[in-house]
């Protein structure tokens, strides 16, 4: 056995050992059949891939919806010419975005890939009980889990994989936002997106020196290769930039995936009317740089008035400069030389 078959199957047999104390409860949950399409008054619910975001709850009354993930273990592109082993909800680094409404009955499914190496599981912040839902969908590879819960708490949540070793699976990319918005929705903006800060601490794979993988100890020193917006080098650069007009009033959902770093978020020649500190009901006004701890959220809007690129950037700057923590909103539209005008 080498090394690196050692280490995982160490890793495996800790975390079954981790979770054996569970309840029997548990035990069937991590094996019964789930049904993934809608029954009885459930519907499935509407979920997207960063930086888009499921249309807005507005006025409806509560529902019952289920929300379908599933945890993967893929390869793909972090930077440059670099490939990363990610652990993923639905394949996507962060995980899909989840909107409901307060009041809400949710069925969380949960399934994990039958070639995943490792259990995985989901912890919600916006769930009240028992792991916000890890110990209920605890699922080895191949198996699947489920649970429901109510949204009592409107604001903006992070959810990620629990499984031990913690800060390697949401090292490597299991994280992702749910909103749970309140009764009557969110005042109406022009546009909405979905941003992730996350860190990655990673170092070349023995069997390919252009694959990168999770780097323990550079996770104990707090120490990342990359410091990255939604999973990627240049996820909202070029092409990929996030576009407005001028006159568009901007909200932003933004979460902090960590494990370890606080993030400063701003925008660069924008001052944001509105921050939902942390997530939650209190609202700040006239903010140029908001604190988002690991593993929290806050929700930021604005209006683009003069047409440029817009540098989005965690102001801790040597991660933006040195580690990827960059993305740009390109705004279309006419000069304001009342609000701005180089001379």
């Amino acid at each position: 056995m080498n090394k690196k078959h050692f280490i995982i199957g160490a890793a495996v047999t800790m975390t079954f050992a981790l979770w054996s104390c569970n309840s029997g409860n548990n035990a069937q949950n991590k094996t019964k059949a789930i049904d993934m399409e809608a029954t009885g008054d459930f519907e499935v619910a509407e979920i997207t891939a960063a930086p888009n975001v499921p249309a807005p709850i507005g006025k409806r009354g509560p529902k019952k919806l289920i929300i379908n993930l599933e945890t993967t273990e893929i390869e793909s592109i972090i930077a440059d010419t670099f490939n990363y082993t990610f652990w993923t909800f639905n394949d996507i680094v962060p995980g899909s975005f989840i909107r409901v409404r307060e009041g809400d009955e949710i069925q969380l499914n949960l399934k994990n890939a039958e070639n995943s190496i490792l259990p995985h599981n989901i912890d919600l912040h916006a769930v009240n009980g028992p792991g916000g839902g890890a110990e209920a969908t605890f699922a080895s590879p191949g198996q699947s889990a489920s649970f429901t819960f109510k949204a009592l708490n409107p604001g903006l949540y992070v959810y990620h994989c629990a499984a031990p070793p913690v800060p390697q699976h949401i090292g490597n990319g299991m994280y992702g936002l749910i909103l749970v918005e309140p009764e009557g929705g969110l005042e109406p903006v022009d546009k909405e997106f979905y941003i992730m800060q996350g860190e990655f601490y990673a170092k070349p794979s023995a069997r390919n020196p252009k694959l990168l993988e999770f780097d323990n100890d550079k996770g104990n020193a707090e120490n990342p290769t990359y410091v990255l917006f939604n999973g990627k080098k240049g996820s909202m650069l070029g092409p990929n930039m996030l576009e407005a007009k001028v006159g568009d009033k901007i909200r932003l959902f933004i979460g902090n995936g960590g494990p370890n770093l606080v993030s400063s978020f701003h925008v660069i020649g924008e001052i944001f009317d509105n921050v939902y500190t942390e997530g939650g009901s209190t609202v700040s006004h006239n903010v140029q740089t908001t604190l988002i701890p690991a593993g929290g959220s806050a929700i930021v809007e604005f209006t683009v008035e003069v047409p440029g690129e817009y540098n989005i950037v965690d102001h801790s700057l040597s991660r933006t400069f040195n580690k990827g923590s960059l993305g740009k909103i390109k705004v279309t539209g006419d000069a304001n030389p009342k609000v701005f005008k180089k001379n």
